[in-house]
């Protein structure tokens, strides 16, 4: 078969990533302190930028007394504000994003990317990548990292989370369980079960709310946590003080073995989360607030402090238009101006979303906004995207490193995403707390030998209650809970008897 040459033509239609649609997509997984620092490069950087230090127009807010119908069409730009009754559907699903970036639309509603062609300095636009792999990590991530795969679910989960962002950086928990128990809306229990997670991860030490305790877990990992040493710690006062006499009667031994108890201590580290490294701390500022409202309602609004307010000088670029000299000054003037344009149209339009995005999340987790974290529902990335009619990506995007202020705390967006359990009679699913309280109970009514249940058997009885599990899934919950295996559990019944 003989080769030949030949020129084809061939339409198509395809999608180009320009260098202000990566802008755009960049805008959107910011949070509210590194988007202020890249919006203030930009101001240097753009002559034709500059800040809008207009008070914001009370006319501009939703009413805090009315409910408002939520469509993300009709935010308006800067604070907007929207309550929504949870018993019905209002979002709107007509705006359904490109790709994962704003559109750039003409009047007629064409997509003109002539708008995003050229302008825009973007040299050091992409993530340093080699601060990321050389960047120590933070005693957050680590035990974040950890808690992924420690076998907690549902309450616990949440709980474990909330717990870990109270660690401080020399690894102690600064926060008080029976208030976060209370803030979160569960059992002291559950709280304390979260704790004794933690409390076994790396490094060891970590989690602890005093020096002692610190210590004494220290001590446990290396088995030599008995009464004498027990009664050391209770009386560290005392070995500040270099009160030996003291510190032997309190722990009842002759002085050779305090000298060597005192050299364990000393060996012990104080401040276990110290190895780590650690980004400077930063105040955590919500991008969103959720407030309670009247009749069920619940006020969604967005931060107007962590929102940048600019606008592109028009008079400026006249002035700078017309004095242009050459072809070269004035693509410089044409680039900032369409630089300044796209970017106040994407922080618009980043603040439409996440408003959009978080909107959602509240009406998917109005129970555990009123009833505590029990009620968290199972919720995936998709049933938002799906939604709210953006991609999934999007959704992803906007949940990273942002936070709601709720009537029980602050949380990160992607705290209120939980796994989920499929239902074998084709129903609403299972959160996963919920099953293991399921599982708990069948176990906890076990009486004598012939009452004990085999995983296999807790698989039958959960699918005839309409949960569909596997057994694998049954014996991970069951281990997580700490609970023998069903010999074992036998063996213990007979014992008993």
């Amino acid at each position: 078969m003989a080769l030949s040459a030949r020129l084809e033509f061939r339409q198509g239609q395809g999608l180009v990533i320009t260098p202000q649609l990566q802008q755009a997509i960049k805008l959107l997984q910011l949070s509210n302190l590194e988007l202020e620092a890249f919006v203030e490069a930009e101001l240097e950087r753009n002559p034709l930028l500059q800040r809008d230090e207009r008070d914001a127009e009370p006319e501009a807010e939703a009413p805090k007394d009315a409910a408002v119908e939520y469509s993300a069409d009709e935010i308006p730009a800067g604070a907007a504000g929207a309550e929504m009754d949870m018993s019905h559907d209002e979002v709107s699903p007509g705006e359904r994003a490109t790709g994962d970036a704003p559109e750039a639309q003409d009047a007629g509603g064409a997509v003109d990317w002539s708008k995003a062609g050229r302008g825009g300095s973007f040299e050091s636009d992409g993530d340093d990548y080699e601060g990321a792999d050389t960047r120590a990590k933070t005693l957050s991530e680590h035990l974040n990292d950890q808690l992924a795969t420690a076998g907690l679910t549902g309450a616990a989960l949440a709980a474990a989370t909330v717990l870990i962002d109270a660690i401080d950086e020399g690894g102690y928990l600064r926060a008080d369980l029976v208030e976060t128990a209370e803030r979160l809306g569960c059992g002291l229990e559950v709280v304390e079960r979260a704790l004794q997670a933690i409390q076994g991860f790396e490094p060891t030490g970590v989690g602890a709310r005093s020096v002692a305790e610190c210590l004494a877990l220290q001590l446990k990992e290396r088995n030599r946590y008995d009464p004498a040493m027990a009664a050391l710690l209770d009386n560290l006062e005392l070995l500040a003080r270099r009160d030996l006499s003291g510190l032997k009667r309190a722990c009842g031994v002759d002085d050779e073995d305090l000298r060597e108890m005192i050299a364990e201590v000393r060996a012990l580290t104080p401040r276990p989360g110290a190895a780590f490294g650690g980004d400077p701390v930063q105040p955590v500022a919500p991008d969103v607030y959720v407030r309670e409202g009247q009749g069920g309602l619940w006020n969604v609004e967005l931060n107007s402090e962590t929102l940048p307010r600019l606008l592109v000088d028009q008079r400026y670029h006249a002035r700078v238009s017309a004095a242009a000299r050459n072809d070269q000054e004035k693509v410089f003037v044409s680039d900032c101006l369409a630089s300044a344009s796209w970017l106040v149209k994407s922080l618009d339009q980043r603040a439409k979303t996440i408003l959009k995005v978080a909107s959602e999340i509240v009406r998917q987790q109005d129970g555990f906004l009123a009833y505590g974290v029990e009620h968290l529902r199972p919720l995936n990335l998709k049933t938002v995207a799906d939604a709210i009619g953006m991609h999934e990506s999007t959704v992803s995007r906007v949940t990273s490193n942002k936070y709601i202020a709720t009537p029980r705390g602050l949380f990160e967006m992607k705290f209120f995403f939980t796994s989920a359990i499929a239902s074998s009679a084709g129903g609403e699913a299972h959160s996963a707390e919920s099953v293991r309280h399921k599982i708990k109970q069948l176990i906890d009514g076990e009486r004598t030998e012939a009452d004990v249940h085999s995983d296999d058997r807790i698989v039958e009885i959960l699918k005839e209650a309409g949960v569909d599990i596997a057994r694998r899934t049954v014996a991970k919950y069951r281990e997580a809970m700490r609970i023998p295996s069903s010999v074992e559990r036998r063996r213990m019944l007979k014992e008993a008897v």
